[in-house]
């Protein structure tokens, strides 16, 4: 993993800035490209310990990270907001960005309550994890085990190694996902539809599921590197 992590993370300090334009749009950076300033581990904790780390102007997961633990949040919290970050995971990768996620004892992970829009390698995931087939409601630029794209029509994931562009957009309970430029997902949160997917679905046990309006932003070091830069929002 140390070989890929110099292999693969190839971005410049150059990145992570915005311009006066964004600016006076009200856009704000929640990656300086320097430090890990503005960013703890869920439910506390400096991130001090090498799990996540800054090199050549990304925030970088080292691949330590599992199911239980290895997610960061921002400082911050948001409710409305349009978020734009890029990134690029390792061949095979897994992680995710999650949104209104809540921070209490009571929670032992973000995605209990966090909606997450889902970053993974769907070409070769299963090729590296044991033949694992994903489920539709598992790949990437979904609204994880809620929406699901039209595979068929859906933009092209660019290969593990090189840089996505992606988007979340909520508004007043309207979601929309963004992929490379083009929408993937499109939903209403906490309408009828919402509720009957919640319930019938993996969050059935979950009642704080996606309920908050407000919250932190989190990734994931899913056990495998992944790059982050450009993470920037527009409180709406």
């Amino acid at each position: 993993m140390g070989i890929a992590a110099l292999t693969l993370c190839a971005c410049t300090p150059k990145e992570n800035t915005l311009t006066p334009e964004e600016i006076a749009d009200g856009w704000q950076l929640l990656f300086d490209g320097e430090t890990l300033d503005g960013w703890h581990y869920f439910n506390g904790g400096d991130v001090d310990d090498g799990e996540w780390y800054v090199t050549d102007g990304c925030l970088a997961a080292s691949g330590e990270g599992s199911d239980s633990k290895g997610y960061i949040v921002t400082d911050e919290l948001f409710g409305d907001f349009d978020l734009k970050w890029e990134w690029k995971i390792s061949k095979g990768g897994n992680s995710g960005m999650m949104y209104h996620v809540i921070e209490d004892s009571d929670y032992s992970v973000p995605y209990v309550t966090g909606p997450e829009y889902q970053i993974i390698d769907d070409v070769n995931y299963a090729e590296m994890n044991d033949g694992y087939i994903l489920e539709p409601w598992q790949r990437c630029a979904v609204d994880y085990a809620m929406y699901v794209p039209d595979f068929d029509t859906s933009p092209i994931l660019k290969p593990a190694g090189e840089w996505n562009q992606s988007e979340i957009i909520f508004y007043d309970g309207f979601v929309i996902y963004l992929l490379n430029g083009v929408e993937t997902v499109s939903f209403e949160a906490w309408s009828d539809d919402w509720y009957e997917r919640k319930a019938a679905g993996k969050w059935a046990n979950s009642p704080d599921y996606g309920m908050a309006s407000t919250g932190n932003f989190c990734l994931q070091d899913h056990g495998y590197p992944a790059w982050f830069r450009n993470i920037k929002v527009r409180p709406l």
